[in-house]
């Protein structure tokens, strides 16, 4: 069997696929949007014997595991503290990489049987799932500083010079005679 170990973040999860005695296979970074899912999937299909692990998967991880349980996949929560404790267990130094804390996230669900097994919730908590995300991501655009309104471009009366005579209640033009310019004209013509 095969153990794919899920490192999840707001933006992309990190996957590493390990075999029976814990050596990583493959790797693979998928940046979180609609298709997701679906691409994590499509590369999990070279292995038809697999099993999940999803580093908090109550937490973070749980949209990503409630979709894989949802799929009928085989999945396990790794609590963080568990694949932490596994990277400073590690050889090779304490070099801190999403794609080393998949593995580990992995290698931990492989030596622990007694990990809790993710089960589909019901529609409703899926909803709340759902709005809750909704949510996060309005905080997210709200939290970004905005441009200041641009201020409404003025009326074409206003700029021809139309402007209401705010003393007596009219236009200033209206009522007086109209001003000409002087112009030149053609030879042999007077005015």
């Amino acid at each position: 069997m095969i153990l794919i170990g899920i490192d999840p973040h707001k933006s992309s999860y990190t996957a590493v696929a390990v075999d029976a005695s814990g050596q990583q296979l493959a790797k693979r970074r998928f940046t979180v949007n609609a298709g997701t899912f679906r691409q994590l999937m499509a590369w999990c299909e070279q292995w038809p014997e697999r099993r999940f692990a999803v580093e908090g998967a109550g937490g973070l991880g749980r949209s990503l595991a409630q979709q894989l349980a949802a799929a009928d996949e085989d999945v396990v929560d790794v609590p963080a503290t568990l694949s932490a404790r596994a990277r400073m267990l590690a050889t090779g130094g304490n070099r801190k990489t999403d794609a080393a804390d998949a593995r580990h996230v992995a290698q931990v669900a492989l030596f622990r049987p007694d990990l809790r097994q993710v089960t589909a919730e019901d529609q409703t908590t899926i909803l709340r799932l759902l709005t809750e995300r909704r949510d996060d991501l309005v905080h997210e655009r709200t939290r970004v500083p905005q441009p200041p309104p641009r201020r409404p471009a003025r009326p074409a009366a206003r700029r021809r010079g139309h402007r209401p005579d705010r003393r007596q209640g009219r236009h200033r033009d209206e009522g007086r005679p109209p001003r000409h310019r002087h112009r030149q004209l053609p030879p042999g013509h007077s005015p």
